[in-house]
């Protein structure tokens, strides 16, 4: 398999060139139905998408843009409403393209200035210097209030622009790109519910973890591979640059900075890295995974890293990877996009379930990595995105592989562990209990605090 180096200190790194070959179908069993074969295929197609920069920051981008193109012109003010969840998360992280501007007014005035809603998550992935400088001056003198709006909802956006006589209004709800309302001088122009099918994911009546497993085993690959190809070559590309450069708080170089060898360190470091260079606001694509960068970066680039170490070859890493992103998406359907809870947890717990599948391990092996990986780091909280996640991303992977190695050794927590129960989707189901419900108050006290620092 072709492989490209990437230099960082005295080391080379290696990413995967996945290219193309021959898909082997000899062991389809087809036991599935070809209906959740087909649901499954759709949910990867859905949720594996490219985003240049934090996916919070670039929907408001988005829905800026597509104010504007609404409005007919670049607004003089603008309004933008957003839920607690976006405010949290789009606060501390720098937008991608604006040299080194962060937050809420900056995201919305780079996606009104230089934005292309056409592009989706994707909207500000090629600012020019000169449309840098008008995104700087039109910050400088445009005003732009900012509110936080709670009615229920975790990610909602709304953003209202006038120009002269005229105005707009977009409003984003329940995904990333979901547009559900679009206004021009008051005539509605778009109006859908909130809750649009289309968007929201019919995964928790569908996925389970015995069926990802087989649908990992014995799907015909050329229905997904190319998601999956993309996913590997975005996110370990990301990785790579961030030993490249000072990223953040640099967590992959410091994981590595001990000459540490060993492959769950290196799993680890890969993934902050990614993290270090996508929190830092650079400005290369990531695949994303149930609405997070980070979340896609925890997924893919452990398995890959583990799979390129060991030797596998590039089928059984894209099956691999199939299992790590629908257990990834399983445990996030029952908590939301947005939470108090961690993200990370979910996609460490992933990646964990795709290194036991690469060795062999099959349902047991997935089964009893996630159990445990859960029982270990599922208290971890969501404080926004910022520098900081690299470093959870990495206790999330480490706790993933942990689970491995303890299913390796004949260890694992039992029922009655604390929340975790008989059946790992029982467990999984408690997890989206824990943080969809009993972090409710969690969530509001976190933006409490941040507000407070903010302002002292």
């Amino acid at each position: 398999m072709p492989v490209e180096a990437a230099v960082y200190g005295k080391t080379s790194y290696y990413i995967f060139e996945i290219v193309g070959k021959e898909t082997n179908k000899e062991n389809e069993k087809q036991m599935l139905t070809p209906e959740k074969i087909d649901a499954y295929c759709a949910i990867l197609e859905r949720e594996l998408i490219p985003a240049t920069g934090c996916t919070e920051p670039i929907a408001i981008a988005y829905a800026a843009a597509a104010m504007r193109d609404t409005l007919g012109g670049l607004p003089e003010r603008m309004r933008v409403l957003v839920s607690g969840n976006i405010l949290k998360n789009a606060k501390s992280v720098v937008v991608p393209g604006t040299g080194g501007k962060k937050g809420i007014a900056a995201s919305a005035a780079a996606g009104a200035v230089a934005g292309d809603a056409s592009r989706l998550l994707e909207v500000i992935d090629s600012i020019t210097p000169d449309q840098r400088e008008a995104i700087w001056a039109y910050l400088s003198s445009t005003p732009i209030t900012v509110e936080c709006v709670e009615d229920g909802l975790t990610l909602d956006i709304r953003i209202t622009g006038w120009r002269g006589e005229d105005s707009a209004y977009v409003r984003i709800a329940v995904a990333h790109t979901n547009i559900v309302r679009v206004e021009r001088n008051g005539e509605v122009l778009l109006d859908r519910p909130v809750v649009d099918a289309g968007h929201e994911s019919d995964a928790p009546s569908i996925l389970n973890t015995a069926d990802i497993v087989e649908f990992a085993d014995t799907v015909d690959l050329s229905r997904v591979e190319g998601v999956l190809r993309r996913q590997l070559n975005h996110n370990l590309a990301i990785s790579a640059h961030g030993f490249t450069k000072s990223c953040g708080a640099n967590v992959g170089r410091v994981l590595l900075a001990n000459g540490s060898e060993d492959l769950a360190t290196r799993a680890r470091a890969w993934a902050a890295a990614g993290s270090d260079a996508r929190m830092s606001g650079e400005e290369l694509p990531v695949v994303i995974v149930s609405g997070s960068g980070n979340q896609g970066i925890t997924a893919s680039v452990p398995v890959a890293v583990w799979a390129k170490e060991r030797g596998f070859e590039e089928e059984k890493l894209l099956r691999a990877l199939i299992v790590s992103d629908l257990v990834t998406i399983h445990q996030k359907t029952g908590i939301g996009r947005l939470s108090a809870f961690c993200g990370a947890v979910c996609a460490g717990c992933g990646a964990g379930a795709g290194i036991a599948y690469l060795e062999g391990g099959g349902y047991e092996g997935v089964a009893h990595t996630v159990v445990n990986a859960l029982a270990i780091i599922s208290g971890m909280v969501c404080d926004g995105a910022k520098a900081s996640c690299a470093g959870k991303i990495a206790a999330a992977v480490d706790a993933g592989i942990l689970g491995y190695r303890m299913y390796t050794q004949n260890q694992e927590f039992v029922s009655g562990d604390g929340i975790v129960v008989k059946g790992v989707d029982n467990t999984i189901r408690n997890i989206g209990r824990l943080a969809s419900d009993g972090m409710r108050e969690t969530e509001t006290e976190i933006l409490s605090i941040m507000l407070e620092t903010e302002t002292k």
